[in-house]
């Protein structure tokens, strides 16, 4: 491996990183309906945990409320019971066959609490970031150790790294800072 191998794979990992923290981010809820929000609740379907997208088909009814119409009959109350005992804070009722989930509307306090979510998963992707960032270093100490790069490249591509490194952080904190404004919009 070369220290052009070791730079590309970092900086790939550091992008896969913030992929997942904005994905993550989606099943933050806000004041707004996201079918996205439900992704996360798996559903009792047969002796085994599913997402609830496998077994039934959620949309939007409005701005406001998320329906779930289950593929089978005998599911509604399986469903219904798994968005209740998730943990995002939803009541869901039933209606024949479709499921209607409204979205309560948000307190400030539950706001404020939600923005410290974002921040503490934020801080989370930026640890992930920094130990890849620490792990590419090992490699390329590895490189000059075994003399296949010299302490000059070693330098170069630590800078590099760094390079990556921080502008990954700095796009962490545009992502929690725009989810932050999406949060506390009234």
């Amino acid at each position: 491996m070369t220290i052009a191998d070791i730079n590309k794979n970092a900086e790939t990992k550091m992008g896969q990183s913030i992929a997942a923290f904005s994905s993550s981010l989606t099943k933050i809820r806000t004041g707004r309906a996201s079918p996205a929000l439900l992704d996360s609740v798996q559903v009792d379907y047969y002796g085994s945990l599913v997402p609830i997208g496998q077994v039934a088909n959620v949309s939007l009814l409005d701005a406001r409320t998320i329906s779930v119409q289950p593929w089978e009959k005998g599911m509604s109350a399986k469903i219904e019971k798994a968005i209740r005992d998730s943990d995002l804070g939803l009541n869901p009722s039933s209606m024949g066959e479709l499921i209607r989930v409204p979205m309560p509307p948000m307190s400030e306090e539950r706001r404020k609490e939600l923005t410290k979510v974002v921040r503490s998963e934020g801080e989370s992707a930026k640890v992930a970031v920094r130990n890849l960032r620490r792990d590419a270093n090992e490699s390329i100490k590895k490189l000059v150790k075994e003399k296949l790069a010299s302490e000059d490249d070693q330098k170069r591509a630590e800078a590099d790294i760094q390079k990556f490194t921080d502008k990954h952080i700095a796009d962490i904190d545009k992502v929690i800072a725009s989810k932050e404004q999406e949060i506390m919009a009234v």
